[in-house]
């Protein structure tokens, strides 16, 4: 006899929404109910269109469910609660746009569900944790925290973002019990394992790749790592990532041969003339040691290898160093490797963070915009605080030196300022943030 289906309700419908919604329906062993604001008109009238190299193009796919906001959606209870809203404190808090699920009438008719948050940021967890805490003080508040890999941006349409999502090949999710005091849990419990094991395999049977992890923070910070300096840096610059680093020979269209010759293949609003090859940039030795340590590291013209890489080099390395003084606590009796030590981060995970993305973004069929440039480009709030600001606070708490972390923190404010600023006049709130 087959398991009966597990009720989940997943919140924020925006792309990376969107693909977990699709993953959690193929296991076969969910009901899906989706909250969808912003895109609720569009997506109920016409469904969410994939187009996704790993799951296949599907038009008009729906949950079995999809509501406006979240009040409707409280005639059951829930196995799951998977939040995959952007966390903008500026705008609204998680317990806040969680109110309904934390209300007294709906905790006292239904027990609380396992709160699995797929966001960006760190810290993410703290206010909903706080808030559970006081709903029942005496329960320990279930949340899975994650950190997501997933190369996935709705569709736009004259500046306007559709019904339509896009997707690479891969989609892959850590996960972890949100534990908001211990950083250097090496095991989980019997009953946090079990907790974890069917999640997993909840998403597993669905398609996606996930990672079950002792100490969920550490390998979050890691992820953080990207898009407190990556994206953050093509928010700044406004330019995709591609801009940072793909040569020009891995541009589309371009020719290795000097003939200029017209490609017979080109499409409307396609180049009708292959690029010819430029000059080669007379060798020099590198100048300094990040632009050494950076030396093999595509990039998108040489004045970048010599000034923008080893920048962004650099702020990798610091939050290296912030990673290492808050994760890595090794027992006093134990050597390197043993069991009871905690090694921290990779000691090469900022040069690592670096080539990989270098490799993905120089490639010529690479579209994937990072969040924070997409919200610049549309002019809406962006994850700021708990992406970026939330780094540069851990950093002073813990007296490590970000100049340059702090310097993107500076600037980004001012972005976010003049953002906010516009959705509270009202030109923004008609969208909203991306994924509420």
């Amino acid at each position: 006899m087959a398991s009966p289906l597990k009720d989940i309700l997943l919140i924020g419908y925006g792309a990376v929404g969107a693909i977990y919604s699709l993953v959690l329906k193929r296991s076969g062993q969910a009901r899906v109910t989706v909250v969808a604001r912003s895109n609720y008109e569009a997506t109920n009238a016409h469904g969410m269109n994939f187009r996704s190299a790993k799951y296949g193009n599907i038009d008009g796919w729906r949950p079995d469910r999809l509501f406006p906001k979240l009040e409707p959606a409280l005639d059951r209870s829930y196995a799951y609660v998977f939040l995959t809203t952007k966390a903008i404190p500026e705008l609204q808090r998680t317990p806040a746009l969680l109110a309904p699920l934390l209300s007294p009438s709906y905790a006292d008719a239904h027990p609380q569900p396992t709160y699995v948050l797929m966001q960006n940021g760190l810290g993410v967890e703290t206010d909903l944790y706080n808030a559970l805490k006081k709903l029942k003080p005496q329960e320990e508040p279930r949340i899975v925290s994650t950190a997501v890999w997933i190369g996935t941006n709705l569709v736009k349409k004259n500046a306007v973002e559709i019904n339509t999502v896009e997707h690479n090949e891969f989609d892959r999710v850590s996960m972890g019990i949100y534990r908001p005091t211990n950083l250097t849990a090496t095991a989980n419990t019997p009953s946090e394992n079990a907790l974890l094991a069917s999640l997993a395999s909840l998403l597993r049977a669905g398609g996606s790749q996930v990672t079950v992890v002792p100490e969920i923070q550490r390998v979050k910070f890691a992820k953080n790592m990207w898009n407190a300096v990556l994206g953050a840096s093509a928010a700044l610059a406004r330019e995709s990532l591609r801009a940072f680093f793909r040569p020009p020979e891995c541009e589309p269209g371009y020719c290795e041969s000097n003939s200029g010759k017209m490609d017979s293949g080109a499409g409307a609003g396609e180049r009708t003339q292959m690029e010819t090859k430029p000059e080669p940039e007379p060798e020099r030795e590198p100048q300094t040691e990040s632009e050494r340590q950076t030396a093999d590291v595509p990039r998108a013209a040489p004045a970048l290898g010599q000034y923008t890489l080893p920048f962004l080099y650099d702020t990798l390395q610091e939050l290296s160093t912030l990673g290492t003084a808050l994760f890595a606590s090794p027992s006093p009796s134990a050597e390197p490797g043993h069991p009871d030590t905690v090694e921290g981060l990779d000691p090469d995970v900022a040069y690592k963070t670096l080539l990989n993305t270098a490799r993905i973004h120089a490639r010529p069929d690479s579209k994937h915009l990072p969040s924070m440039l997409v919200d610049v480009q549309a002019g809406r709030p962006m994850e700021v605080e708990h992406v970026v600001g939330e780094v540069v606070r851990m950093g002073r708490r813990a007296g490590v030196g970000m100049p340059r972390m702090e310097t993107l923190y500076a600037l980004l404010l001012v972005v976010q300022n003049q953002a906010l600023r516009r959705y509270r006049e009202g030109a923004g709130a008609a969208s909203g943030p991306q994924g509420l």
